[in-house]
């Protein structure tokens, strides 16, 4: 029943993470939005999932991660049968805030209860579970494209329902409380914040989310800016991209029985800075599939792996610890998705040039996996 209860809040996340791309081709055409616009709108999603994976850390810690799911669930519950009611920018931007305060709570807590579960092997169980972030993230852009023809409505409320129901599950589970073991000390935070090993796990984090999101936002666009139809690009993004994160997530996690999650975490970022660079040059819906599911799965791992690597560096306050290297993640996101959409600006053919920041980023990943393997040698 955990794990369930963790499979279904992970699935909800990847449903929401994907949703801003898969949306914002309908969204930019209905109220006429620049790219420079839309980098705000992710902007907003990227604070509110700072927020929310900062501040929850200690709220997991001392309450328990039972009523941290609940609160995520419900706000993005609620964000989403309200994003049909949009009025304009400004409430979007609101809303997608919300929308980010809700998933950052439920990724926070969703892995923190996961690393507990599966404390034997904390790699393979991350990787499994967060491969239902690659399923949701698969079905968002593949029901919005070939079921729901591309009905924003019907969409957002497909995703509501899906939370809703995770959210009874998280209800009904019997998610264990706080131990004491791992409650929150404020005296300690200092020295937990400032070790090196968690300083360099968020900063992997803050690069790698900057390349991942860079794909979940903005490759629907960049693909219809190079003449695919806007079904067709939404597949490549869901049967392409998403199915390399899962079947990437389900074949790394016997590796990390023997392999040690630094190394892994390493090859991916070489495997992402060639693969991702490669994809943004594909002209053809065929190329670009197979380009973006290799990125798909050479990006896999490293999410939940680098949380593997926090949660055995800080047996004591995991949560504080997760929620403070995943808030690393979403600044990535949010200063990608701002520099992407400056750097197009107004012309959506530019958003080629721009997404050169994803394998820019998986260079210097490179060399903070290093450093990271260096770390845990001393």
């Amino acid at each position: 029943m955990l794990i369930l209860a963790a499979v279904l809040a992970i699935f909800v996340y990847g449903v929401i993470a994907a949703m801003l791309g898969t949306i914002l081709p309908g969204l930019s055409e209905r109220f006429h939005l620049t790219p420079n616009q839309n980098g705000v709108i992710a902007f907003a999603q990227a604070l509110g999932l700072m927020i929310a994976s900062l501040a929850v850390g200690p709220l997991i810690d001392n309450e328990g991660k039972k009523i941290g799911l609940i609160i995520g669930l419900a706000l993005i519950a609620l964000a989403l049968v309200s994003l049909p009611k949009a009025g304009g920018y400004g409430s979007i931007i609101a809303l997608l805030f919300m929308l980010g305060l809700g998933g950052g709570v439920v990724v926070t807590g969703a892995n923190a209860l996961v690393s507990d579960v599966g404390e034997a092997h904390r790699g393979t169980a991350l990787n499994l579970v967060n491969l239902f972030f690659g399923l949701g993230g698969m079905a968002t852009p593949f029901i919005a494209a070939n079921l729901l023809k591309r009905d924003l409505v019907k969409l957002c409320y497909a995703a509501g329902m899906f939370a809703v129901i995770a959210l009874a599950v998280q209800w009904a589970a019997p998610i264990p409380g706080p131990t004491g073991v791992q409650s929150f000390v404020l005296a300690d935070a200092g020295a937990v914040l400032g070790k090196p090993i968690l300083l360099l796990c968020g900063l992997l984090l803050f690069l790698y989310v900057s390349c991942e999101v860079g794909i979940w936002n903005w490759l629907a666009q960049h693909l219809i800016a190079q003449g695919i139809p806007e079904s067709r690009a939404l597949n490549v993004l869901s049967l392409g991209f998403a199915l390399g994160l899962l079947v990437g997530r389900v074949a790394v996690s016997p590796i990390l029985i023997t392999v040690p999650p630094a190394t892994v975490t390493l090859v991916s970022a070489v495997a992402m800075a060639l693969t991702s660079y490669l994809a943004l040059k594909a002209r053809d819906v065929k190329t670009a599939w197979i380009l973006v599911f290799m990125a798909g799965l050479a990006m896999a791992p490293v999410f939940p792996t680098t949380l593997a690597i926090v949660g055995d560096a800080f047996p004591r306050m995991t949560g504080t610890a997760i929620g403070f290297a995943i808030t690393c993640g979403w600044l990535g996101l949010a200063v990608s998705s701002r520099i992407i959409g400056a750097i197009a600006g107004g012309d959506p053919k530019r958003l080629k040039k721009a997404l050169l920041v994803i394998p820019a980023f998986s260079v210097v990943m490179i060399a903070i996996n290093l450093a990271i393997l260096s770390a845990l040698h001393k």
